[in-house]
């Protein structure tokens, strides 16, 4: 494992998406960046896709992220939703594999257990924990932040271990640890 990594955590939404950057050297924790792109005033959906594309890789290209931890989208009963948040993630990890950044997908009750050791906690505790973590003066005003920050603190737990998903930087590399998917 490199001496230092720098973890890019993402929690894509079409509305507000939350995002945060870590440093980890010889285990310790490290707050770079934090923020959230705010999306509500567009009405087009492809807009919205386009801007999220264009910040991770704005993110990828300033911080120069080791690794992608992005929050897996919850099943709920708004299928539209679902979806809508479906593509927000999927265009955050193919920006990411675009600038050949893998990525691992995490379970938001997995990203909750890992940092609070609570799978049900709110996001306020999991805010908390995080900036307690991170030794962050304040707690961002938008909660989004810090759960990208949690998908973050999540994976560098993690260490070398693989959890949801298995990480690809990119198709070629997807095609060679699973050579029956490739359809001839």
């Amino acid at each position: 494992m490199a001496s230092e990594r720098i973890i890019l955590g993402i929690d894509p939404g079409t509305t507000v998406m939350g995002y945060g950057v870590i440093s980890v050297e010889k285990g310790k924790l490290q707050l770079v960046c934090h923020g959230i792109l705010r999306l509500e005033k567009i009405n087009d959906h492809g807009t919205k896709l386009k801007r999220i594309f264009e910040k991770v890789i704005s993110l990828a290209d300033q911080y120069h992220p080791d690794e992608l931890a992005i929050e897996a989208p919850f099943f709920g009963k708004n299928v539209q939703s679902m979806l809508k948040l479906g593509r927000a993630q999927g265009v955050a990890i193919a920006a990411a594999l675009h600038r050949e950044i893998p990525y691992t997908e995490y379970a938001p009750k997995r990203i909750k257990q890992s940092i609070t050791g609570n799978g049900n906690a709110s996001k306020e505790q999991v805010a908390r924990m995080v900036q307690s973590l991170l030794k962050m003066k304040e707690i961002p005003e938008f909660l989004d932040a810090t759960d990208g920050l949690a998908a973050a603190v999540c994976h560098s737990f993690q260490g070398d271990r693989n959890t949801t998903t298995d990480s690809y930087s990119s198709w070629k590399g997807f095609l060679s640890k699973n050579p029956g998917r490739k359809i001839r």
